[in-house]
């Protein structure tokens, strides 16, 4: 079940990351036309900055499902299935480690208890905490940044489903198998 929902979850953020990257060419496009024309444009450039990078950590967070992250696989790949075995739980941990402390990073610096508190008033939010998330705004596309920013805690919600699912397959033996394949 969990594999399941992980892989699922994987297929939206790979489907919101394409059309992401689309729109991405697209913005650029507009940039490139806009700048032969001598019109400027700011809000594209802001826009096309934000778009990527929300296409990139849902693009890195599916990545981590289908374990194709970058790796340098030498030493796993010289070493029996036992120990490759134990060297995937050790990464799936440190998975989970990471998944766990970027959440914890994202509750400080978004603190929604005490947003919940105070009812959804910025300012008082920012009386109460010194913090200013909610309120900084973005140069050209005059919104409040916390809207972009909010792809950090999704992206630390997906690193620890897909982490958890990748330890569950490895402690069942499946990685190993599915990734070396069995050598004795």
């Amino acid at each position: 079940m969990l594999h399941r929902v992980s892989a699922g979850w994987a297929r939206v953020e790979l489907f919101v990351a394409a059309v992401l990257a689309g729109v991405v060419t697209v913005l650029i496009l507009l940039n490139v036309v806009a700048r032969s024309l001598r019109i400027s444009l700011f809000w594209v450039e802001e826009t096309a900055i934000y778009t990527m990078v929300i296409m990139a950590f849902l693009a890195a967070a599916a990545a981590i499902e289908r374990r194709e992250t970058i790796a340098i696989t030498l030493i796993v790949d010289a070493v029996r299935p036992q120990v490759r075995r134990l060297i995937y739980i050790f990464v799936d941990l440190v998975t989970l480690g990471c998944a766990v402390f970027l959440l914890y990073i994202c509750w400080i610096w978004f603190r929604p208890d005490v947003m919940w508190q105070v009812g959804g008033d910025i300012r008082a939010f920012q009386r109460q905490t010194f913090i200013f998330t909610y309120s900084e705004p973005a140069l050209t596309l005059g919104m409040p940044k916390f809207w972009f920013w909010l792809v950090v805690p999704v992206f630390a919600a997906s690193l620890l489903l897909h982490g958890l699912s990748n330890l569950v397959k490895t402690l069942r033996g499946e990685i190993v198998q599915q990734i070396g394949g069995d050598r004795t």
